[in-house]
């Protein structure tokens, strides 16, 4: 979609390369360059570089100049060929050849910032192989400028809460991604595999978001399908049948143009077994004591951490061995990461991901994850399908 340019967003991170002294930060990862410039690369080879003062220049691919056209905040793109008969080095090296004549040219080699860490980025629009920084990309910076700073500190922080703008762009994952849920719902049987249900998600969201509400240029959905017994963590989509009286639970990333959701849903084809009845209420009511009572502005951080691992323990569960808060946005996973070890509060603009559940010795069990926007005096949940899926 061609978002109008996100001022408030800019001038945030403007603010803080101007208390940092950075002249300039030059960008690779997908989710800062769709952050800085609105531009969702199509392989990840391209390059953004964001001045403190005056207009950014984009490094793009040549094919993508009519992507490049319709939907980057960038007047000023320099372009390379993806394979170039007179120099075959790679296109990410070419393109790094044009990033540092950008700061020669406009004198902005003094200190730069660039994503020197970072744990995960997010992927670009063609395949979930992200090109990830190389060695030399770093010694050739380095030579190239007076001093080389990390950037990543600086725009986690500008990237935390969310700008109004970034608010309705996560809305409007998360009211796809809501009808994806329905869809699933109403068509699950006990006659599927796990895979099934996971394809099947993955497919509307496809098909569906593509030319979402009029303004979706490119929407795709990642799922882990797991039913009954084969309700697990941090393990794949099995080929087991879906159980008829058990759920079928969907770990979602949904991503629409270039902003990301993290949900887990569930859906089952009759009445749950009355042990499930029991572990849903659990976790429901403890969904609802901690958005209620601990997501707002000023709120710890780690206590919903801890909060939901005391009452999954009170109520003779086990707690999860997986994160129960983070943010989402241009990643689906990303800063503020709420545990107990975090010294940091809660602010409005930020949206969270929150995820209680427990899991059984042996297989089987429930999440519930939903994001929240924290509002002024409260939060918001994002995704207008319910928690509870029993029909």
């Amino acid at each position: 979609m061609e978002y109008p340019r996100d001022e408030e967003r800019l001038s945030r991170v403007r603010s803080r390369m101007a208390d940092e002294d950075v002249d300039a930060l030059v960008c690779s990862a997908p989710d800062n360059v769709v952050y800085l410039g609105n531009y969702w690369t199509m392989k990840g080879w391209e390059v953004l570089v964001f001045p403190r003062e005056g207009e950014p220049t984009l490094i793009a691919v040549e094919p993508q100049a009519e992507n490049v056209a319709r939907n980057a905040w960038v007047d000023d793109v320099r372009y390379f060929a993806g394979y170039d008969p007179g120099d075959p080095r790679p296109p990410h090296v070419r393109a790094l050849d044009l990033a540092l004549e950008v700061l020669a040219e406009r004198g902005l080699d003094r200190r730069v910032g660039a994503e020197l860490s970072g744990g995960t980025q997010g992927a670009d629009r063609m395949v979930g192989e992200p090109t990830v920084p190389w060695k030399d990309r770093y010694d050739r910076l380095e030579a190239a400028t007076g001093e080389l700073a990390d950037a990543t500190p600086l725009l986690v922080r500008a990237r935390m809460r969310k700008t109004p703008q970034e608010i309705e762009r996560l809305r409007r994952t998360n009211r796809l991604a809501g009808l994806a849920v329905d869809h699933v719902r109403e068509r699950i049987s006990a006659d599927q595999r796990e895979p099934d249900v996971g394809g099947m998600y993955e497919a509307f969201v496809h098909s569906e978001g593509i030319g979402f509400e009029g303004t979706v240029e490119m929407a795709r959905a990642f799922t882990l399908a797991w039913s009954g017994p084969g309700i697990s963590t941090f393990t794949a989509t099995g080929n087991r049948p879906i159980q008829p009286d058990q759920p079928t639970l969907l770990e979602i990333w949904v991503c629409a143009d270039g902003y990301w959701n993290d949900l887990t849903k569930n859906a089952c084809p009759g009445p749950l077994t009355p042990a499930y009845e029991r572990l849903l209420d659990d976790l429901l009511g403890i969904m609802d004591e901690v958005t209620r009572d601990h997501v707002h502005p000023g709120a710890p951080l780690g206590e919903v951490d801890r909060l939901i691992r005391a009452r999954i323990t009170e109520a003779g569960h086990t707690e999860p061995s997986h994160f129960v808060c983070h943010g989402v946005g241009a990643r689906a996973h990303e800063p503020p990461w709420a545990h107990q070890a975090v010294d940091a509060t809660m602010e409005e603009g930020m949206v969270l991901a929150i995820e209680p559940g427990c899991y059984w010795d042996g297989g089987g069990g429930l999440r519930l994850e939903d994001n929240f926007l924290v509002t002024a005096d409260g939060c918001e949940r994002l995704c207008p399908a319910p928690d509870d899926f029993r029909r």
